[in-house]
């Protein structure tokens, strides 16, 4: 610890946003450019390097924070990147996308404002791009060994990084026409720039893993075929089918799911398409579902320019403290949390009628009603308790020209028939069945991320993959020095 009195002198100080007016101009990340590596040193000398550090538990990966904190205060940048990425393939995505499980279990926040965790690892991550001390890990020999990894998501890019670096031959099919999943067409630039991405699969390339993107397999190759191919397979699709709901109007044009909306404006951004075909430009935009693709949904609608935009949350609004009894410390606790795309909504006022930024919270849709050309034009709703059933008296409408249902996954899409050709095991709520070493009940196949786990956040994703990539490496040599941080049974914490 370098400064043992560092957390009583220096209060949290966040990396600043750009001025809304500026930002919603443009699809740059939201941070102002080079204004976090003056602040992060005495950030991360709040760090009160504890006994026993609970971020190391809220976070599933394993991360060193304190060692690494207590490195970044003292400028050491190369040893700090050595101890991020021994437990982390891909610090610069965490650290900009990952709402900080990490910062919730953090000491100091039982009674402070706790260390800025998630800056600093990004820091150390863009740090170590700039200074050359992420360079390409290829094999010192190769093992013989095959494995087909399905997914470029960071649980299959995860997954197969720590393969081809334990010397196995490794191929990773995408159906899409670009790599990264939900990385790539799902999050929005502003949120992280894609050129991010590409760096890392760069590095990946010359360490020498293969990339097939334009493959879906189980259409475009059959699954058994792959299977035969490869001395193991790595299921790591995600959980894409997405919910849906089931009110009356769902049928009425412009009634979309996020996921067909957000792939649209990151191609936009990619330079595929002038205009998106969903654009929420003029339009009055509805937005059904209070979780982080909604929010997605909501910064790109006001960027596209939206002639209003609110967001229905179905949950009360959260409170702006925890609460000790129901979530107690370290536990990550449902508080009001203000994201970029809120205080956007909030500053320019997309939504006036709503409870805050441009939430409407406790509401449920009732129906969707349209014009006599089949096209919706408005959403009724009604307010609920904490049970979630409709409070008499309180039905209302908002005008609706653009509806987006961001309302989740329930597990992975079958459409390919990945699934269904293998013969893979499934749980009632969708996800894949699969044992305590990743395996699936066919034999060499493996699953890992939300394909197995149902919808999570990014570091489970690519803890998801770290685990896998040992358990394959296990079953294909006999044993395995790559480390396996979390099991496939693992849960964060709650109470």
């Amino acid at each position: 610890m370098a400064d043992p009195k560092g957390f009583l002198s220096t209060p949290r100080q966040e990396w600043p946003r750009r001025p809304v007016e500026e930002r919603v101009r443009d699809w740059d990340e939201v941070y102002v450019p080079g204004a976090l590596l003056p602040i992060i040193s005495k950030q991360a000398d709040r760090c009160m390097d504890c006994g026993v550090p609970f971020c190391h538990q809220a976070c599933p990966l394993g991360n060193l924070i304190p060692e690494w904190n207590d490195l970044v205060s003292r400028e050491d940048w190369r040893a700090a990147s050595d101890r991020l990425h021994a437990t982390n393939n891909f610090p610069e995505f965490t650290g900009r996308l990952c709402p900080a499980p990490c910062e919730a279990g953090c000491v100091l926040a039982i009674n402070q404002p706790a260390v800025t965790i998630k800056n600093v690892e990004c820091a150390i991550a863009d740090r170590a791009w700039e200074e050359g001390f992420a360079p390409p890990r290829p094999p010192d020999r190769l093992s013989g060994r095959t494995v087909a990894v399905i997914g470029s998501g960071p649980t299959g890019l995860a997954a197969a990084q720590q393969l081809t670096r334990a010397g196995h031959t490794v191929a990773v099919y995408e159906k899409d026409d670009r790599l990264g999943g939900l990385m790539r067409y799902g999050i929005p630039e502003f949120k992280m720039e894609k050129r991010h991405l590409e760096r890392r699969l760069e590095q990946m390339r010359a360490e020498g893993t293969k990339f097939r993107t334009s493959m879906a397999v189980g259409r475009d190759i059959g699954a058994a075929e792959l299977r035969a191919r490869h001395d193991a397979l790595v299921i790591a699709t995600g959980a894409t089918a997405w919910r849906e709901l089931d009110v009356s109007g769902r049928e009425l044009a412009g009634v979309h799911q996020a996921m067909e909306y957000l792939p649209l404006a990151n191609r936009v951004c990619e330079g595929d398409l002038e205009v998106s075909p969903l654009s929420a430009a003029g339009r009055h935009v509805v937005i059904v579902g209070g979780g982080d693709t909604g929010a997605d949904c909501l910064g790109t609608a006001v960027r596209e320019g939206a002639a209003s935009v609110t967001q229905l949350d179905i949950y009360a609004q959260p409170g702006a403290e925890r609460d000790e009894d129901a979530e107690p410390w370290p536990t990550y606790p449902k508080v009001y949390r203000l994201s970029a795309a809120h205080q956007e909504a909030g500053e320019l006022r997309t939504a006036p009628a709503a409870d805050a930024d441009a939430r409407l919270f406790a509401a449920s849709t009732l129906r969707f009603t349209g014009d006599e050309d089949g096209h919706v034009r408005e959403l009724h709703l009604v307010e609920v308790d904490a049970g979630r059933r409709p409070l008499p008296g309180t039905e209302r409408t908002l005008p609706a020209d653009l509806v987006l249902l961001a309302l989740g996954f329930s597990g992975p899409d079958r459409g390919d028939g990945l699934i269904d050709q293998l013969g893979i095991g499934l749980a009632p709520r969708g996800t894949i069945v699969r044992d305590s070493d990743f395996a699936t009940n066919v034999p060499g196949v493996f699953v890992a991320g939300d394909a197995a786990r149902g919808q999570s956040l990014i570091v489970w994703a690519i803890a998801e993959g770290r685990a896998v990539a040992a358990a394959v490496d296990r079953r294909l040599t006999g044993s395995s020095r790559l480390p396996a941080p979390i099991g496939p049974y693992d849960r964060p914490m709650t109470v």
